[in-house]
């Protein structure tokens, strides 16, 4: 018994038909349908998180013994991490103007620079990180 119900009368008969090529089906759009997620087992089960632990910091952000030049230069800290010195050192530069005017990559270095970068006039500062390298005790 062939029952026309719609979509469904396809199956109710047994044919097996491709729904592109069925010319009587309307193109449904489905533009107002949402999808429903589900709780499963295994994301119902899951306790909650807890709050994440601090890591202690590794690498660069570790905090390092410093040379006494270092130490006159950072204001008497003895342990600071290199990413908080290359800070300090840029806060330096930019507050005494000490870029140079046509070549923003050159440093001119004043007194308290020339201790830590090994007496240097004019440091490049892709240098920087190299010159202080030293002064971090292992």
């Amino acid at each position: 018994m062939a029952v026309s119900l719609g979509l469904f009368s396809v199956f109710s008969t047994g044919e097996t038909a491709t729904f592109a090529k069925s010319a009587s089906f309307p193109s449904v759009r489905l533009a107002n349908v949402r999808t429903v997620r589900t709780v499963t087992f295994a994301t119902a089960s899951k306790p909650a998180a807890a709050e994440p632990k601090k890591r202690e910091p590794r690498g660069i952000m570790k905090p390092k013994r410093v040379s006494p030049e270092m130490q006159a230069f950072l204001g008497g800290m003895s342990e600071i991490p290199r990413t908080q010195a290359l800070k300090l050192i840029w806060a330096h530069i930019k507050g005494n103007n000490l870029q140079d005017p046509q070549n923003k990559k050159v440093i001119i270095c004043d007194d308290k620079l020339k201790t830590i970068f090994d007496g240097k006039e004019r440091v490049g500062f892709l240098e920087i990180a190299g010159l202080i390298s030293p002064h971090f005790l292992k």
